[in-house]
């Protein structure tokens, strides 16, 4: 009994000498890793506060050291066994560090930071531990913006559709409307979707907000992905159904519509359409699980 214990201890604590090569090899590897992210990251960070459509990306890294830290018994339980499959993933990494600092390509730069420390944990720890800690890596994918160009490319639509939608739904309770672009014209003001206002702001965070709430409440990865679908159309209609309460706000009291509830329907978007995502969550909980 004695030597299995003694056994066991030895597979499970490196020994000390081992232990300190072990904390070597970590702080090389931190070490070249910050070396090699010394700008990128704080620039990230700096988006993040300047940027209100990004602010949500500050949440994301201590929430993922907080799920893989509740995640630790699992992933020690699996047995570290070094895998030099990772260091394909790895080398992408750096191939796409290299392409994005070439190209000026700030989110290639960005994401290869999430992708390399996957190839470092697959190489060190191995798969088994390294699916342990997926959904982490996945969420640390949700805290870098998106390329500027996507994101114009996905606003305009969102901003036509918003002003369409919104215009009809004005139409229907019976006050006149014009709708121009993205421009809804009433009878005593005129009302611009503005960028701001197309609702990929909130539909970044509300989709970010499903992976997490998907977590938490289904176990199946099936549902956690029909979650995140559904997480798309919750946010166009908030948005949607934010336009459209300014707009028939602004025709009985246009400083009412422009300001108070202009500065608070964002929020108040926002908290409605993660209560809705929680209640999706657990319908699709007890519909397929």
């Amino acid at each position: 009994m004695g030597a299995t214990t003694v056994a066991e201890a030895g597979r499970n604590y490196p020994l000390p000498g081992k232990r300190l090569w072990l904390w070597l090899y970590t702080g090389v590897v931190a070490g070249l890793t910050l070396a090699l992210y010394f700008h990128i990251l704080p620039d990230m960070a700096k988006d993040w506060w300047d940027d209100p459509g990004s602010s949500h990306g500050i949440l994301i890294p201590p929430v993922a050291l907080y799920i893989a830290w509740l995640r630790r018994d699992a992933t020690l339980a699996e047995p570290a066994v070094p895998d030099l499959r990772g260091l394909w993933v790895t080398l992408s990494a750096c191939l796409m560090l290299l392409t994005g600092t070439l190209g000026a390509e700030y989110f290639l730069t960005r994401t290869s930071f999430v992708l390399l420390l996957a190839g470092v944990i697959w190489t060190f720890w191995g798969a088994a531990r390294f699916r342990t800690l997926l959904f982490p890596l996945v969420l640390l994918l949700t805290m870098v913006p998106l390329p500027r160009l996507v994101y114009n490319m996905m606003s305009a639509p969102l901003q036509q559709m918003a002003s369409s939608v919104a215009a009809s739904l004005v139409q229907m309770l019976g006050i006149a409307v014009y709708q121009d672009g993205n421009v809804i014209h009433l009878a005593g003001i005129s009302l611009g979707v503005a960028e701001a206002c197309s609702g990929l702001r909130s539909l970044s965070s509300l989709v970010t907000a499903a992976l997490m709430v998907g977590f938490l409440f289904c176990t199946r990865v099936r549902t956690r992905v029909l979650l995140v679908l559904l997480a798309v159309p919750i946010a166009i209609g908030m948005n949607v159904a934010r336009v459209t309460g300014t707009a028939i706000l602004a025709e009985h009291n246009q400083q009412y519509a422009l300001g108070y509830y202009h500065s608070f329907s964002g929020w108040l978007v926002f908290l409605v359409g993660f209560g809705l995502v929680a209640l999706a969550a657990k319908l699709l909980h007890a519909w397929t699980e």
